[in-house]
């Protein structure tokens, strides 16, 4: 996919996905290569960031290339500039953009006007980036993906759709539990369960916790309240009531099912204390997994996983 866009995880293809999983376990475990020298990529944040923000610059650094952070304020996309006259501008300066924000349309505009590259760092309807690490960290704990149940419970939001449409790719079944009112679009619904159909996996909604985590190899979840959704965050705990990922969750899984969270997670709310902090618990692996996912992004991006495989045959 050199020299493409990544907007959504279905701008990938299932072997793909897999090719990044290796390169990135590759680069893992040899973490630093001068292959995107000279290379600079822009981070155009409207929202605030832990995670990707780090990753994204220590993986352009651990690559030999350069990440210029531009904060809301210094851009103000759609407000104090343009969307297509930021992309204009950025196209002249860098050679890759990554850009979290509030709305998934301003990903598209962004695209749509640069003459570089544009990865989608979150939105309001995908997180492409974060299940790719998640795959990462499946694969690194399971295996494989065939025969293998995912499920996920609480809010049906990017994470979510992002994750669903990654699993019916690698053939993975994905179940969500979610409360009406709070389910997945049935845009992405729907375009998940063909893929997962063509890839021999299945995609099943229900509103009953224990019924997804039933027989799982994977409980994951997410924060019932995201940014920009704090005015709704005493509805939505009303809402998730019952959707707390606890230890008699877990029970319905199988011995060895591990817990998924993106971060930040609250202790209390969609993860009780004991399962945050147990032994199935994963969540750090995952996140440390994005810088990896990240830079096997980068490199194949902009051209320098071919430097990096040939030194390495």
């Amino acid at each position: 996919m050199q020299g493409k866009d990544l907007l959504s995880i279905n701008d990938l293809t299932g072997e793909e996905i897999k090719a990044l999983i290796h390169d990135a376990i590759d680069m893992k475990n040899d973490s630093w290569h001068s292959i995107l020298e000279r290379k600079v990529l822009a981070l155009v944040f409207e929202k605030p960031s832990l995670r990707t923000r780090v990753s994204f610059e220590v993986a352009m650094e651990q690559l030999g290339g350069h990440a210029v952070y531009l904060s809301p304020a210094e851009v103000g996309l759609g407000k104090r500039e343009s969307v297509p006259d930021v992309a204009n501008v950025l196209s002249r300066f860098v050679n890759v953009i990554a850009a979290r924000t509030f709305s998934h349309q301003t990903v598209v505009d962004l695209a749509r006007n640069a003459s570089v590259p544009v990865i989608n760092a979150l939105d309001d309807l995908e997180h492409p980036c974060q299940a790719l690490a998640d795959l990462l960290t499946i694969y690194e704990k399971k295996g494989d993906f065939k025969g293998l149940r995912i499920a996920y419970i609480g809010d049906g939001n990017n994470v979510a759709n992002s994750l669903a449409l990654a699993c019916s790719l690698v053939g993975a079944e994905f179940r969500i539990a979610a409360p009406q009112g709070y389910e997945m679009g049935a845009e992405i619904l729907n375009r998940s369960r063909k893929q997962a159909e063509e890839n021999g996996a299945d995609i099943i909604t229900t509103q009953d916790p224990r019924e997804a985590a039933r027989g799982a190899d994977v409980v994951y979840t997410d924060v019932w309240t995201s940014m920009g959704q704090e005015s709704e965050s005493e509805t939505r705990r009303k809402a998730f009531a019952g959707y707390q990922v606890t230890g008699e969750i877990l029970a319905e899984a199988k011995e060895d099912v591990i817990f998924m969270h993106p971060l930040p997670a609250h202790r209390g709310e969609e993860v009780s204390a004991a399962v945050m902090d147990g032994p199935h618990c994963v969540v750090f692996d995952q996140a440390e997994n994005r810088l990896h996912a990240q830079k096997a992004l980068l490199a194949e991006m902009l051209g320098g996983l071919d430097v990096f495989l040939r030194r390495h045959k």
